[in-house]
């Protein structure tokens, strides 16, 4: 693999990777595990289809099945060695970036016109950029890896955010 961000990446990993303990970045990877993310989404989908916005907990199920879509082939495709793992292959992009960002955001999308307030998507997405943060600090991935994830779900939250906007609360 070659290309200019390449170098630039490998440096910030270098200087960033195990500055934090172990124990910490462990935690904060993990929230972007299957099962600790998804779940967040689903009672997230449940209520907003429980207050009638079924079209919008619908919107965020499917953008959330379209993850792996986009991300295992991808994946499959550039075999990008892990930054502790150089043996190992199909680091590009970050699949737990991806389903935390997903999650999040889109529970935050779902609920955040029943709060009136800013709160749930500024929790979001400090639980994302916890993920990312461990994710990278602890050396599962390269910063890249966790970028190319956000560039892929950008287009999916925008769609669920449209979906979550038409009969919101506000715009009642």
């Amino acid at each position: 693999m070659s290309g200019p961000l390449l170098v630039p990446d490998h440096a910030v990993s270098r200087a960033v990777v195990r500055t934090v303990p172990d124990a910490v970045t462990e935690r904060l990877a993990d929230l972007g595990n299957i099962p600790v993310a998804v779940p967040v989404l689903a009672l997230a989908m449940a209520y907003a289809a429980w207050r009638g916005r079924r079209p919008a907990a619908l919107a965020a199920g499917l953008a959330m099945a379209l993850v792996p879509a986009l991300i295992v082939p991808l994946k499959a495709w550039t075999a990008r060695p892990g930054p502790l793992e150089p043996w190992a292959a199909g680091y590009y992009p970050s699949g737990h970036t991806a389903t935390a960002l997903m999650a999040y955001v889109g529970a935050a999308l779902l609920v955040a016109p029943y709060t009136r307030r800013r709160w749930p998507l500024a929790l979001a997405l400090g639980l994302s950029v916890a993920t990312a943060a461990g994710l990278v600090l602890r050396g599962f991935h390269w910063p890249l890896d966790v970028l190319a994830s956000v560039l892929l779900c950008v287009p999916l939250l925008l769609g669920v955010r449209r979906a979550a906007g038409r009969g919101s609360a506000r715009s009642r």
